[in-house]
């Protein structure tokens, strides 16, 4: 008799309790009851409504992370009251069920794939960016004397994951500039630094999509052209959460080896949630860090007492263990929210807010931008510094004026304002009036 594992059977023996006892659909049907449909979000004024704010400020660093909106907030809470009223079936029903209709991670996983533009075998799910990253760089085939390749622009989660993943395997990590001042950076000139840096050593390359210290929105898709171009087997892993949400460009198309993600910050998604997406042959070259719990093979081999059999999947790089379930199937309603806004009019909108603010504080004479004026190298996130004040400084009189904004935590630090889905264009000015006083201009 075969000792074969179903996904039922992950959790507990016999899983006869959870199958017979329910009827198929009998959690989803009450999900159904308890949240509401997706309101209509054709104004901007509506879209804005499902946020939970406190009015009594202007929220100018909701990249930071998400207030959920309501939609979110309504299927979170469906699904938290369901876990608690019986946490056993809950999980073991939806979580684990063998009827693709009734799996909700794989309607989760396929609302992602259809917004990053792949399939639903292409993505993991993960918590955060920082855990994505971490999981792709200890994956990767590293080996004494390789290099990774990384940038004086990255995040400190996106350097100390390849820093311990180098570490761990004698090779090394080298970082450039790929500009000195990202006001009057160019893409050629970008893409130049970049060719002129990588090495015979160079293995692998981190990029950054949009950098939180000065808005930068590299030219991606640029990038790993010329790159490839020249050095086909070079893997590219790209930090994409600043611009996951904020820009009409599908993840997929960006060419990257691996994109990393969090979905809670412009993606509106639960606290917690996070993807990576790479293809069926990427994945197939990184060894798994983290126990899964969604492969069958896994358990199976488990059981069995052998090797597991065939490729990495993103199924398998997925860390296992119980998780806030009702945060991760809850992303599902973050990702038909923005379906049923348009990734394009979100994209436009945020770039009509961002373009305003970036052309109004550049009129203010102490005023300092470090954000590139083109929407094409720019996302949601304006950099600037006032003359004669710390960011710091800056940040506390916006707080004093009842506008919330950060400064960016990197050696080098500027205030900075992150117009999103929740402002609008009297309230960049509003902003733009409180910069222009601060500065006493």
């Amino acid at each position: 008799m075969s000792t074969a594992l179903s996904r039922r059977r992950f959790l507990a023996m016999p899983a006869a309790f959870g199958a017979a006892s329910l009827l198929p659909g009998g959690f989803a049907a009450a999900l159904a009851e308890e949240a509401p449909p997706m309101p209509d979000l054709s104004d901007w004024g509506k879209v804005r409504a499902q946020f939970d704010l406190d009015p009594a400020w202007l929220h100018f660093a909701s990249f930071y992370l998400a207030s959920h909106p309501k939609p979110v907030r309504d299927a979170v809470e469906a699904w938290r009251r369901a876990i608690d009223r019986d946490p056993y079936q809950t999980v073991e029903h939806n979580g684990y069920s063998e009827d693709p209709a009734e799996w909700v991670p794989g309607h989760v996983l396929a609302a992602i794939a259809g917004y990053v533009g792949g399939r639903a075998g292409d993505i993991a799910l993960t918590h955060n960016t920082t855990e994505g990253l971490a999981l792709v760089y200890h994956g990767l085939p590293l080996k004494p004397g390789d290099e990774v390749l990384a940038t004086a622009h990255d995040h400190y989660s996106h350097i100390t994951s390849i820093a311990y993943a180098t570490r761990r395997a004698g090779a090394s990590m080298r970082r450039i500039a790929l500009y000195e001042d990202a006001a009057t950076a160019t893409t050629d000139a970008m893409v130049g630094r970049l060719l002129q840096a990588v090495s015979p050593r160079t293995r692998v390359v981190g990029l950054t999509w949009v950098h939180s210290s000065t808005g930068m929105r590299l030219p991606v898709r640029e990038m790993v052209d010329a790159l490839k171009e020249r050095h086909p087997d070079v893997l590219l892993v790209v930090d994409g959460v600043h611009g996951f949400g904020s820009t009409d460009v599908a993840a997929a198309t960006l060419g990257a080896d691996y994109f990393c993600a969090g979905c809670h910050k412009w993606m509106f998604a639960p606290r917690g949630t996070g993807m990576v997406w790479a293809s069926a042959e990427n994945w197939a070259r990184l060894t798994p860090i983290v126990p899964d719990f969604s492969e069958i093979e896994g358990w199976n081999a488990w059981i069995e007492g052998r090797e597991r059999k065939g490729p990495t999947t993103a199924e398998r790089m997925t860390p296992g263990g119980f998780q806030a379930f009702e945060h991760q199937w809850g992303a599902l309603a973050a990702f038909r929210m923005h379906e049923a806004m348009g990734r394009a009019r979100v994209g436009a909108r945020i770039r009509e807010l961002n373009d305003q603010l970036k052309a109004d504080l550049a009129g203010i004479r102490k005023v300092r931008l470090h954000t590139p004026m083109s929407g094409e190298l720019s996302a949601g996130l304006v950099a600037f510094e006032v003359d004669g004040l710390k960011p710091e400084d800056v940040v506390k009189r916006l707080l004093q004026a009842r506008i919330v904004a950060s400064s960016s935590p990197y050696a080098v630090s500027y205030a900075r304002l992150a117009p999103s889905l929740v402002n609008t264009p009297e309230e960049v000015e509003r902003a733009v009036r409180a910069v222009r006083a601060i500065a006493g201009a």
